[in-house]
């Protein structure tokens, strides 16, 4: 396997990873109040945009010549980057803030 492919396999599990916290968090929302429902709708539609971001760096990585993904490769660490943090942190905030 290439070091290209094992990348691009790294980080397609590691968003699906952050789609199934979303799935969690979407899953958390539809059990909360109303009004707790709108800020977790708000902060999971700031995390969608960031799961189709990493998304897009991971299709053009892997539609990238061999030659020419190492350079892609910054791109799609950095989407990748903000997206495992903002998930995290959305998490963490959304969980402390809406206890039961």
């Amino acid at each position: 396997m290439s070091t290209k492919e094992a990348y691009k396999q790294k980080i397609e599990a590691e968003v699906e990873l952050a789609q199934a916290k979303l799935a969690e968090l979407r899953a958390e929302a539809k059990s909360s109040a109303a009004d707790a429902r709108i800020k977790y709708d708000e902060h999971i539609g700031e995390l969608e945009q960031k799961v189709d971001a990493a998304k897009a760096k991971l299709k053009e990585l892997s539609e990238a010549s061999e030659d020419k993904w190492e350079h892609l490769k910054d791109g799609a660490e950095n989407a990748w980057d903000k997206l495992s943090s903002a998930v995290r942190d959305t998490a963490a905030k959304l969980k402390d803030k809406f206890k039961d």
